[in-house]
């Protein structure tokens, strides 16, 4: 019988003991997760049943939930300036419109661009290890924003740098979806990044709910209380990463994933519509506080929340009912529905009808979350479908091991192509408010930004329809 290693003082476990079977004089190893220093797991197959069962599942979701917790802080850091912003001028700062908008912006473009070297910090480092640093760096945002709101004399260059800084929180997303998806085999991956992916994007209505009510405590507003509030939080996330997370020896960069993924076309087409889904659920987070507090003075920003909070928990329904009629489907009609909701913004301002207002946001906000989950889903059905037709083409259906051997590649490439699209569709964070900024430079109303980005729905409704549902197009026989 296989030997159980004992626990060493330090908490960690001695290498795995081997012993010979009395029947075939063969050495069988112990089927259980065994940590050296470090917390490093050098043996980690999430595929056998049997270490699955012994402890590899519990090992799992002891990550996937600290990871979860990091990664909810990362998007409340993220999203931090969306809800400081509208409170500045009570707290004595003096910012033209355009200046309040290019504070909301950068963090997402700051973000967006830290994502792929996020993603491959997770190999480099360890999960585990860069959890700890990655929750540790949003201190330099928080602590930053606690001192410089207290100056009113403060420039705008200052702000926009400490701004930027909140961007770390946005990379944050790609490590922990990289590093979770390690530990779970596949059958289980969808479930466990859906959750990943949920719980941090709760972090952006968490901290517009908080950050309201955390601030007028006692007299006046206390603006640096958004900052100082966090870092207890942070603090507890960096602990329980070092504490109970783990980093794994498997855990290997694959950049051929990534250069297969930037030589497909379905790549940049998959992108560019998650700018469309993704990118405008960050860019409205970001601007709704802001255009709530211009367009509706009279509103309390406590409401504000509502919009990130049901286009998070709207994301899992996306993906839900794309595996039963088709992602490319889903995705289509979330475009429209988003187009809806522009034009009731639109109607909305013209009348000065806030009811209207809101609920048109509020129904953009569940057509990004559905669009998200959905446009999400697309991706490896996309790739293993054109891997599985190419083989076709080039009379492979002969060779079963052929077809095999392309969907593994093809699995591999829309690996790294959910890496790209998750930084390239997080720009829309940037674009949708520089949108609102200049349309209020130039026209003095949201409303031309409002009619572009219906536009905009449109054509990748239309690229969507073109590409993945028009009968006679290359996908068109495939439930994408």
């Amino acid at each position: 019988m296989p030997v159980t290693p004992t626990t060493t003082d330090d908490g960690t476990q001695p290498p795995t003991t081997t012993t010979a079977s009395p029947d075939t004089g063969q050495t069988a190893a112990v089927a259980r997760p065994v940590h050296r220093s470090g917390r490093w797991i050098d043996h980690w197959d999430p595929e056998d049943p049997t270490f699955w069962r012994d402890g590899g599942r519990k090992v799992a979701n002891r990550n996937l939930w600290i990871s979860i917790f990091a990664e909810f802080l990362g998007f409340a850091v993220w999203a931090l300036w969306s809800i400081v912003v509208p409170q500045l001028g009570a707290a004595g700062f003096v910012l033209t419109v355009d200046q309040q908008f290019w504070l909301i912006a950068v963090p997402s473009l700051v973000g967006a661009t830290l994502r792929i070297p996020y993603t491959l910090a997770v190999p480099l480092f360890g999960g585990r290890n860069w959890t700890i640093v990655s929750a540790l760096l949003l201190l330099l945002p928080t602590v930053t924003l606690a001192i410089v709101v207290q100056n009113p004399d403060t420039s705008f260059g200052v702000l926009l740098l400490v701004a930027a800084l909140a961007g770390v929180g946005g990379g944050n997303f790609a490590s922990s979806m990289a590093n979770i998806s390690f530990f779970y085999p596949e059958k289980e991956k969808g479930k466990a990044l859906g959750l990943n992916a949920a719980g941090g994007n709760l972090g952006t209505a968490a901290v517009q709910l908080a950050v309201p009510l955390v601030i007028v405590v006692g007299a006046g507003i206390a603006l640096e209380r958004a900052g100082l509030m966090m870092i207890p939080f942070i603090i507890l996330a960096a602990f329980l990463a070092w504490r109970y997370m783990d980093n794994l020896t498997s855990a290997k960069a694959d950049l051929r994933s990534f250069a297969a993924a930037t030589r497909n076309k379905h790549t940049w087409i998959i992108s560019f519509l998650y700018i469309g889904t993704f990118g405008s659920f960050i860019g409205y987070s970001g601007a709704f506080p802001t255009l709530l507090k211009n367009q509706f003075p009279e509103m309390t920003l406590s409401i504000a929340f509502l919009g990130a909070l049901v286009g998070s928990v709207s994301r899992p329904l996306g993906g839900i009912v794309a595996d039963k009629v088709g992602g490319a489907r889903v995705t289509i009609a979330s475009f429209a529905v988003m187009a809806v909701g522009a034009f009731g913004a639109i109607q909305a301002l013209g009348t000065g009808s806030f009811g209207l207002f809101f609920a048109s946001f509020l129904l953009l906000f569940v057509a990004t979350g559905v669009g998200n989950g959905a446009t999400y889903r697309m991706i490896p059905a996309v790739f293993v479908h054109s891997a599985a037709a190419s083989a076709l083409d080039g009379d492979l259906a002969s060779d079963p091991a052929a077809v095999d051997q392309a969907r593994a590649r093809a699995r591999k490439a829309a690996a790294g192509c959910i890496g790209i699209a998750g930084a390239v569709g997080a720009f829309g964070g940037f674009l949708i408010p520089r949108g609102f900024a200049v349309s209020n430079d130039l026209a003095g109303s949201l409303v031309p930004a409002l009619w572009v980005f219906i536009g905009v729905y449109a054509v990748m409704a239309l690229v969507t329809w073109a590409v993945y549902q028009r009968r006679g197009s290359a996908m068109a026989a495939a439930t994408i």
